[in-house]
């Protein structure tokens, strides 16, 4: 076994401390990846508080992860020591399935194992990537190019992707207008992509000092949702709506601005569900969906898309022995836009 020194909740709502563990020894397919940063995700507030479902204690959070390949196993070719990795928000999938094969295996059938808080197929608790090294099947760990900024690069494990893979789906780029309601973690990503991709883009914001943030960014236009003449000025102009706000809210009012044939994409989880009346999607032709992080070669296309843009996170770098005050900052979102723990500090 792989001694490991980690951040751990204890059980829930406990505050996150130092905590020893191990890591199995390697597979044949398997590398040990030097975690050198680590992205919080709000995903990690949600599981370590149960705010979803139950956890499994204790946890180590951790999906956001970039490091250095320190080991392979003896069937491993994909990555040589000294490579730069990453590894996203699952680390095994059943890889039969007709999800897994049609390269969705986030949405495997079977068994989707989660980086942290899951059962791997060896009924051993998951640790995430609040640590200083992981060991994962070479499939499920991602080239990162040396070009990137790597602690800036971490979030685009799961911010990236989830912002990522719906722009890719529905074909996203010149000539569509594009709004993405919410401007944090995953909303500066969505800018950013949808402006790398040709889209014009309008970022929509209950809260009128997002403003000069959004400028900053690039992006071309900019909403409050609460001004209900601003929300008229851009009654019927997009193509697509991308939602990132997690917190309960109503959509009947964006839902408004989508043209004929436009698309409402939920990629937020807010806890309430929508309550969405049939007049609103029959009348234009609307469709509401959703999206979900993204598959093993997507996550890959998407991590060169951002090297060849030069694409990465806005963050702010952490002591992981602050994390416990970086949770509460996430949560009054006092933060532009992603905290990255430096792994040299644990």
């Amino acid at each position: 076994m792989i001694a490991t020194k980690g951040y751990a909740a204890q059980r829930v709502n406990a505050e996150l401390a130092p905590w020893n563990f191990e890591r199995r020894e390697l597979d044949a397919h398997d590398v040990q990846i030097e975690i050198l940063f680590c992205g919080v995700c709000h995903t990690d507030i949600h599981f370590t508080r149960d705010t979803w479902f139950p956890g499994i204690y204790p946890m180590v959070p951790g999906h956001e992860i970039v490091g250095i390949i320190k080991a392979v196993g003896p069937q491993a070719h994909k990555f040589t020591i000294g490579d730069y990795a990453g590894v996203g928000t699952m680390v095994d999938s059943c890889r039969e399935c007709a999800d897994c094969k049609s390269g969705h295996e986030n949405f495997c059938e079977q068994q989707v194992v989660y980086t942290y808080n899951g059962v791997g197929k060896d009924g051993q608790v998951t640790y995430g990537g609040y640590a200083d090294n992981i060991v994962v099947h070479e499939d499920f760990a991602f080239r990162i190019s040396d070009q990137l900024d790597l602690a800036a690069t971490a979030p685009l494990l799961c911010a990236g992707i989830t912002m990522y893979s719906p722009l890719r789906k529905w074909k996203v780029g010149n000539g569509h207008k594009l709004a993405i309601v919410g401007l944090g973690g995953l909303g500066h990503m969505g800018v950013k992509f949808g402006l790398a991709l040709g889209a014009e883009v309008t970022v929509i914001s209950t809260s009128a000092s997002k403003e000069a943030s959004a400028n900053q960014l690039g992006a071309h236009h900019f909403i409050v949702s609460k001004d209900e003449a601003q929300m008229k000025s851009v009654f019927h102009s997009f193509d697509f709506i991308i939602d990132t706000v997690s917190a309960d809210h109503d959509i009947h009012p964006y839902i408004g601005l989508l043209k004929t044939n436009g698309t409402y994409i939920n990629v937020g989880l807010p806890a309430k569900p929508w309550e969405i009346s049939s007049f609103s999607v029959v009348v234009g032709n609307k469709a509401i969906t959703g999206s979900g992080s993204g598959g093993l070669q997507e996550t890959q296309d998407m991590l060169d898309f951002c090297a060849e843009h030069n694409i990465v996170s806005d963050i702010e770098l952490i002591d992981i022995k602050n994390i416990n005050e970086a949770f509460e900052r996430m949560e009054k979102g006092d933060v532009r836009y992603r905290f990255v723990i430096d792994m040299a500090t644990l």
